[in-house]
């Protein structure tokens, strides 16, 4: 039951994140649900939040190691680079509240 009860978490976590977090692309808004990248940042980041090892230089170092596919894969840029620093910080933010109320 609590493998059903931590799916659950991190899909929750998932959904917060691909809702309120979007890689700028040419001005553009993408947001991480539509690129299809909330689900393994969540993955990542969670246990973070039940270990109660959530800080900051962590987090950026898993959004370093995400690579995001440009071009059809002609090339790749990690997912730290596409964030702009207002969502890196909104990304704490949720973070740090979701950590809060579990």
């Amino acid at each position: 039951m609590a493998k059903a009860n931590t799916s659950e978490a991190i899909e929750a976590l998932a959904a917060e994140i691909g809702e309120n977090i979007y890689i700028d692309i040419a001005k553009w808004h993408l947001y991480l649900r539509d690129a299809h990248l909330h689900t393994v940042l969540a993955e990542q980041l969670y246990p973070m939040l039940v270990n109660d090892s959530l800080q900051e230089d962590r987090v950026l170092q898993v959004l370093e190691n995400i690579p995001v596919k440009l071009g059809g894969g002609k090339r790749e840029v990690p997912l730290i680079d596409l964030l702009p620093m207002q969502c890196q910080v909104n990304l704490m933010d949720l973070l740090e509240e979701y950590q809060r109320n579990l």
